[in-house]
């Protein structure tokens, strides 16, 4: 028999066995996924228990403030973190001299127009009073949306950075008045209508279905959240594999039965 003829092949298979074991496979090391406490944290642990099914080992790390996760990230201390939309990583970026990118859509958090009032954008009546937040960024895209709803023009290129003053066309005579994010949800009694941050509305437990009657689009920048990761990673496969599971049905039910309307899906 010719021994050299029968074990060359089996000598080749064992070689390709072990040289896919000593591959460096990304998905059996531990990925720190940076979200601030609640449901940043809460989807980011859904998506955990969803990718552990394909291998991947995602470990969840909680932060109580918006500005440490972007700084882990960019260090090194983190994989990836989930909590933020784009425009604000992007001046993250440009304060300190950073790389973070985008790599995939998550959640969306929609700022709207609440009221235990009126139903709809077409029965709010002439000279209602309308609140809005009183600080700079909630307050201009405050304005934004009733732009959006047909109720105020603003003056051309203001966008997000609106205030009361740059409005040039208020054709109902809408009273606008500023207060503090936080006490937004308890002026629906006292106010026609409220622009209200999603955070707020969860908070306050707030019916979406029920008190509101416009919400920002589906693709507003303020609105959609994004997995984060630096510049150099962008194309990890197995990070690409994180992405891809926020949008996969069993994480696209557990936001529907967790947040009830208030958190959606990010398209």
């Amino acid at each position: 028999m010719n021994l050299k003829k029968w074990l060359a092949p089996v000598l080749v298979g064992i070689l390709a066995i072990g040289i896919a074991g000593c591959g460096t496979d990304s998905s059996s090391k531990e990925i720190r996924i940076g979200a601030t406490a609640g449901p940043h944290a809460e989807v980011v642990e859904a998506v955990a228990k969803e990718a552990a099914k394909e291998g991947i080992n995602v470990k969840v790390v909680e932060f109580s403030d918006y500005v440490t996760p972007d700084k882990a990230l960019a260090e090194g201390d983190l994989d990836l973190n989930s909590y933020q939309h784009v425009p604000f990583m992007e001046n993250f970026n440009k304060n300190n001299n950073a790389n973070l990118v985008s790599i995939g859509k998550t959640i969306l958090m929609r700022m709207g127009l609440y009221s235990n009032q009126v139903k709809s954008v077409d029965e709010i009546p002439d000279g209602a009073v309308v609140a809005i937040p009183n600080d700079p960024t909630n307050g201009g895209r405050g304005l934004a949306l009733l732009a959006k709803a047909g109720l105020i023009t603003l003056k051309e290129g203001v966008g997000f950075k609106a205030t009361p003053a740059d409005v040039v066309s208020n054709p109902k005579n809408l009273q606008i008045r500023e207060l503090e994010a936080a006490q937004l949800p308890r002026s629906l009694d006292d106010v026609t209508v409220a622009a209200i941050p999603m955070n707020y509305v969860m908070s306050a437990g707030i019916d979406v279905a029920k008190q509101g009657i416009f919400l920002e689009p589906k693709n507003e920048p303020l609105a959609v959240m994004v997995l984060a990761a630096r510049e150099k990673d962008k194309d990890n496969p197995t990070y690409k594999k994180i992405a891809e599971i926020y949008h996969s049905p069993a994480i696209k039910q557990f936001i529907a039965d967790k947040f009830k309307g208030t958190i959606e899906p990010a398209e």
